[in-house]
C-alpha cells in the first residue's frame, strides 16, 4: 500500500439491465443457474470515499438520495471495505453514497455499489488487484456483483460468477426506464418461475440489436412478476406505446425498460403517475 494516498476519490456506480434472463436450474447451494445478457446503463448513483480522522476506529457509510433498507453496516460498500481489510489491513474510511438507482428494481444498484467500491478501494490506496481478484472478491459480495467490474455488456451464467463479453450492436440507440414503485422480492420471484433447461444458449445473440430482440429475447420472471403486479404490465404498455422498438421488464422486477431509435424526449413519461420514477439516455456507456 501506498504511503500516501489522495484526500478523497469519487465514482459514479451505474445501473444494469438483462436483456433476456433464462432461469435454468436450482443448485444444490440454493442458488439457480442462469443465463442473461448484462449491459450496463448510466443511471448512476455517486459514491466518495475519503480518509476518516486518525482517532476513528470504523468505517462509517452516510447515505444520501433515495432510502436504503437495513443496517449500513451490512450495505455492500461497507462488506467490500471488510473484505479487503481482511487482506490489506486497510485503514478505516468514510462512505458518502448518494442513491439515484431505484433499491430492489433489478437495476443491480447495491450490486454495483459493492463493486464500485472493490475498484475505488483499489485505486485509492494502490492495491495493485487485478481485474480477476477484484471479481473473485466481488462474486464474495452477490450474484450481480462481478459483473460491474469490467462493467461491459455480457453473457452472465452460472448464478452470476461467469462473465462473458459479448458485442451487441446498440451503437446510436437510447433507453427509456420506469420503474413503478414496486419492490418484488427476489426469492418471492424466483418461486413464480419453473425453471427450464432446454433452451439455447443466450451466445446466439452476439452482433445483435433491439431489432432482432422482439418477441424473442424474454424474460422468464416478466410474465409472473407482471401477472402479481399489473401496474408493470401498465409501465411497459407506456413504453411501447410511446414507440419502443423493444420492451422488457429487467431482472425479477420492477424497473422496465425500453429501447428507442431516437433521442428520447422529456414528453415521454409526461402522464406517468407521479411516484414512477423514470430515467432516459444513451444506451452505450
Amino acid at each position: 500500500m501506498a504511503d500516501s494516498v489522495a484526500a478523497s476519490r469519487l465514482a459514479f456506480p451505474n445501473a444494469k439491465i438483462n436483456l433476456g434472463l433464462h432461469v435454468i436450474q436450482r443448485r444444490p447451494d440454493g442458488y439457480h443457474e442462469i443465463d442473461s445478457l448484462f449491459i450496463p446503463v448510466p443511471w448512476c448513483d455517486t459514491l466518495e470515499v475519503t480518509a476518516s480522522a486518525p482517532s476513528d476506529s470504523h468505517v462509517k457509510l452516510h447515505l444520501h438520495g433515495h432510502q436504503v433498507a437495513g443496517n449500513t453496516k451490512d450495505n455492500l460498500v461497507c462488506r467490500a471495505h471488510a473484505l479487503l481489510q481482511k487482506e490489506r489491513n486497510l485503514p478505516p474510511v468514510d462512505f458518502h453514497l448518494i442513491k439515484a438507482i431505484p433499491s430492489g428494481a433489478g437495476l443491480g444498484g447495491g450490486s454495483a455499489d459493492g463493486s464500485f467500491a472493490l475498484k475505488l478501494l483499489n485505486a485509492h490506496f494502490e492495491l495493485g488487484l487485478s481485474l480477476v481478484e477484484l471479481e473473485g472478491l466481488a462474486a464474495q459480495l452477490g450474484s450481480d456483483c462481478p459483473f460491474f467490474i469490467r462493467n461491459e455488456p455480457a453473457r452472465v451464467t452460472g448464478r452470476g460468477e461467469h462473465i462473458s463479453p459479448i458485442d451487441l450492436d446498440l451503437e446510436g440507440w437510447h433507453i427509456a426506464m420506469i420503474h413503478p414503485g414496486i419492490h418484488v422480492p427476489t426469492a418471492q420471484a424466483f418461486q413464480w418461475v419453473i425453471p427450464q433447461s432446454n433452451r439455447p444458449g443466450l451466445n446466439e445473440w452476439s452482433g445483435s440489436s433491439p431489432l432482432d430482440w422482439s418477441g424473442q429475447l424474454k424474460n422468464d420472471f416478466s410474465g409472473p412478476v407482471k401477472a402479481h403486479h399489473p401496474d408493470i404490465q401498465n409501465a411497459l404498455d407506456h413504453l411501447q406505446a410511446s414507440g419502443a422498438v423493444y420492451a422488457e421488464m429487467s431482472g425479477s422486477g420492477s424497473a422496465v425498460y425500453g429501447f428507442f431509435r431516437e433521442e428520447v424526449k422529456p414528453d415521454l413519461f409526461f402522464g406517468c403517475p407521479s411516484h414512477w420514477q423514470t430515467w432516459s439516455g444513451p444506451a452505450v456507456i
